[in-house]
């Protein structure tokens, strides 16, 4: 990974339970959990999984907030609302998160066509939510 061009590194989300939401990502979404040990052991503050080859999710708890002390206000960031994080997929993990998550009884929004992204108009997307109320889009393009 020595290609320095502008990209998406990771995003941070706050969490109840950072180990049930790296198990929720890898089971829903296939995301490779890291630093899950490392957590529970106390060692790192927070686990992430990951994405891709170069973009991670940071999963930090919200009593992690009192040390957030990187600007004025950090510290209040905790439960700060985030719109949305969007996932492309392949047409075939696409329907397969679908029915996964259907089969967890888990909340989704009907299928939307059309809607604009990263990569153009894609195919078809829908959203659910994470056991902490993060809202995820999930998307496929052509």
């Amino acid at each position: 990974m020595t290609d320095n061009t502008t990209r998406l590194d990771h995003v941070v989300l706050w969490v109840s339970d950072p180990v049930a939401a790296a198990g929720f990502y890898e089971k829903n979404l296939g995301f490779e959990p890291l630093r899950v040990g490392e957590y529970t052991e106390g060692t790192v503050s927070f686990p992430s999984v990951r994405i891709d080859d170069e973009t991670i999710l940071d999963l930090a708890p919200r009593s992690m907030a009192a040390r957030m002390r990187m600007l004025p206000g950090a510290d209040a960031s905790a439960g700060h609302p985030v719109n949305h994080i969007c996932v492309s997929l392949s047409a075939h993990d696409f329907d397969a998160l679908r029915a996964r998550l259907d089969e967890q009884s888990i909340p989704m929004s009907d299928l939307s066509h059309g809607a604009y992204g990263a990569r153009g108009s894609a195919r078809r997307s829908f959203y659910f939510g994470d056991p902490d109320g993060n809202i995820i889009e999930a998307r496929h393009y052509e």
